[in-house]
């Protein structure tokens, strides 16, 4: 089971990070990527972290920007996101699956429930 947290709502140029914990599994021995939905358009992909916190992937939009990471002790894999804007709203998603990918799978069959992040002024 994946369960995010950390959701809020902030403004324009400020900072958020959102964990994905899982229960009963080793996250480490799974590659987890992060998704993005914004109210009526399709899910994003955003970072994602191979296994054994290996490669990872950031998509032009949130490059330099966005880190994510593992805290092993917790279990959970983070994104931590600076400079955030209006368009980085919505609900974010974290997956994971084991998969031969060298970084992010193509598809995942272990999901969140979402976290909301809203960023206005």
């Amino acid at each position: 089971q994946l369960v995010e947290s950390g959701g809020d709502v902030v403004r324009p140029g400020g900072s958020l990070r959102i964990s994905c914990q899982a229960s009963g599994v080793d996250l480490g021995a799974f590659t987890v990527g992060w998704f993005r939905q914004a109210p009526g358009q399709e899910r994003e992909r955003m970072p994602c972290i191979s296994s054994g916190d290996g490669n990872r992937y950031y998509p032009a939009s949130v490059s330099g920007r966005f880190t994510i990471g593992r805290d092993s002790a917790k279990n959970t894999v983070f994104l931590q996101m600076n400079d955030l804007q209006p368009a980085d709203t919505g609900v974010y998603y974290c997956a994971a699956d084991q998969c031969s990918q060298p970084v992010c799978c193509t598809n995942y069959n272990n999901w969140g429930q979402g976290t909301q992040v809203t960023v206005s002024s």
